[in-house]
């Protein structure tokens, strides 16, 4: 049977910009029906490759193919458009053919847009959904798809993940949204240093295959590692004296030190610390019926309606709800920013927030990254009560020596929230609130910075439309369900999902709150009977124990040496770190169980 030739292809496709490749030799095929994902990191050019693939760009070796009578689109990560210029027209110029009138008339129903507004007028959603537009009514062959889901709110995502899994065409996508990714991929092709790797297993898989691959490479390295120690005591015991005779031990010597260069050339993880501040008031927040409306055409309009909620200190809590719906004002009242109409706010006293806004507002263009960190001169960061050379802690973030002096204006957009992270995670805190953080950052980064939020001491609001993000973060959700009501639920995302799809309730019950971090003081409840309460009491302790025994394998693993010296106590001490995390995850989950039911009993007892 012949094999079926690409839609789109490049062959042994390579740029540079002037300057060094940023890839070379790359290779692909997209096929009829192809649901690939394209992952690596910023900056590792992913894209530049949908540019080349679109003709954007034309390669400075290789080739592009397409297929005769294949309509190529691309949705590109900003929108470019006259601010003049309304909506229909915007969406109607999509290319030369134009699409028909009723298939553009029937994209802007859906995805909530008026023909007649100007593009300069639109939110960044609401643009983002006009350019979602424009390309979806040309309805090309191939799909081009540069995260997609920026700026979007959570109905808009699911509804565009619907809509792609039932497209008749072919699709590539980069995305930072795990989620999205998960439920439409079957194919994924990982950029990294230059090199294309391919897994004809979707995205629910890469994980395990990143993995097994980078598991591989570190076997190599250490392969490496030994023929290299081999070829210097050689050179040691008698190069000098046979040096004509053989250049080619030397030459070879050179090439396994580039071999084992290019298998370590692996770009340093971000570090980051969130630094808690010293607030020990057991309630953070404390909302009692608050309520918020807004003046309108129509009259007054309600935001939020008679919402109550207790916020304790180690609870993270994710804020969810379609775009205009209230989130920010939501967050300003709880935070203090704002009064509510009625109802109360009681927040702990001394509270030291740090905020992370969308906007990126509290970082100045005309700035350089140094003055962003230290803003009142010298060259010092303080990180968690130790002082880091500014340098050293743009380093932590991916950013180069010599970005130290560059301005914030000249930065990207992943790049901006690096640093604003960075600034606001190096500020001691008792309440940090994040305000969509996850926009333009790579899944690398996005999951050093859940590790970061999990182990943070203080109080977390997280406003996101991220679902896979909240459910790996959050404790609770607090979910805008439309006409100002507002409810919590806890759990995350796909514990909210499962608890509102049964029959709404008319009524707006006071949810019940989810546990708090193990080792919090509790008023225990004897309504559990004698052997839970017991074991209630005990899990704490031993969880701590766990923590202690995980913390000093992990010390005992980071011996970049010890694989060398002793590789069957390497494999004794993995071995049994996993069981000690197991034991620890098992633990936890039987912790949050019991306290979750005290509480429970606790509250039918009132």
């Amino acid at each position: 049977m012949a094999t079926e030739a690409p839609l789109l292809a490049l062959r042994d496709a390579g740029i540079g910009f002037g300057g060094a490749p940023l890839f070379e030799g790359i290779s692909l095929g997209i096929n009829r029906r192809d649901r690939i994902c394209l992952v690596g990191r910023n900056g590792s050019g992913k894209s530049t490759l949908l540019k080349l693939l679109s003709g954007e760009l034309e390669p400075d070796s290789g080739e592009r193919f397409v297929q005769p009578g294949t309509r190529v689109g691309r949705l590109a990560q900003q929108p470019r458009f006259d601010p003049q210029q309304s909506v229909v027209d915007y969406v109607t110029g999509a290319d030369d053919h134009g699409p028909e009138p009723h298939e553009v008339a029937a994209v802007l129903d859906r995805l909530s847009l008026e023909p007649e507004r100007r593009m300069g007028s639109l939110s960044g959603g609401e643009a983002r959904r006009a350019d979602l537009a424009r390309l979806l009514a040309t309805r090309p062959d191939v799909l081009l798809l540069d995260e997609p889901t920026n700026h979007l709110d959570l109905p808009t995502i699911e509804w565009l993940e619907e809509m792609l899994r039932t497209w008749p065409g072919a699709m590539l996508v980069i995305s930072h949204d795990r989620r999205f990714l998960a439920n439409l991929t079957t194919r994924v092709l990982w950029l990294d240093r230059g090199r294309l790797r391919t897994s004809d297993r979707g995205f629910a898989h890469f994980d395990e295959w990143a993995e097994s691959v980078l598991a591989e490479e570190e076997s190599a390295a250490q392969r490496l590692k030994t023929m290299i120690a081999a070829e210097e005591r050689w050179r040691e015991r008698g190069v000098t004296a046979r040096r004509r005779r053989n250049q080619g031990r030397l030459q070879r010597l050179g090439q396994l030190r580039a071999e084992r260069a290019a298998l370590l050339d692996r770009k340093g993880q971000v570090e980051m610390t969130a630094a808690s501040g010293t607030v020990r008031s057991r309630v953070t927040i404390e909302a009692d019926g608050i309520a918020k409306s807004f003046g309108g055409p129509d009259g007054e309009r309600p935001v939020v309606r008679e919402f109550s909620s207790r916020i304790l200190r180690g609870d993270k809590v994710g804020i969810i709800g379609p775009n205009g719906a209230g989130k920010t004002t939501l967050l300003r009242m709880l935070t203090g920013e704002l009064e509510p109409d009625r109802g109360e706010v009681r927040r702990a006293p001394n509270l030291v927030v740090a905020y992370f806004d969308q906007h990126r507002q509290s970082l100045s263009d005309d700035d350089t990254l140094w003055q962003a960190l230290c803003p009142d001169g010298g060259d010092t960061v303080w990180v968690q009560g130790r002082p880091m050379h500014v340098v050293g802690y743009l380093k932590e973030f991916l950013f180069e020596p010599e970005q130290a002096r560059s301005l914030v204006s000249s930065l990207s957009g992943g790049e901006r929230n690096r640093l604003l992270l960075a600034k606001i995670l190096a500020q001691p805190s008792d309440l940090l609130v994040l305000d969509e953080p996850t926009n333009d950052l790579d899944i690398e980064t996005l999951d050093l910075l859940e590790e970061v939020l999990a182990d943070y001491a203080g109080t977390l609001l997280l406003v996101s439309h991220d679902r896979d993000f909240l459910d790996r973060v959050v404790t609770s959700v607090i979910a805008f369900e439309g006409n100002g009501v507002v409810r919590e639920y806890p759990g995350g995302y796909s514990d909210y999902l499962r608890q509102r799809r049964p029959a709404e309730a008319t009524a707006t019950p006071r949810p019940r709150r989810a546990a708090s971090a193990p080792g919090t003081s509790r008023a225990q409840s004897a309504r559990l009977g004698y052997k839970e309460q017991r074991e209630l009491d005990l899990l704490p302790k031993r969880m701590e124990e766990l923590t202690k025994r995980i913390r000093e394998l992990e010390a005992a693993l980071a011996d970049s040496g010890l694989y060398a010296r002793d590789p069957e106590r390497f494999v004794t001490l993995t071995e049994r770190l996993e069981a000690e995390q197991a034991a620890l995850a098992e633990a936890e989950e039987r912790w949050l169980e019991l306290e979750e039911k005290r509480e429970r009993l606790a509250g039918g007892a009132r």
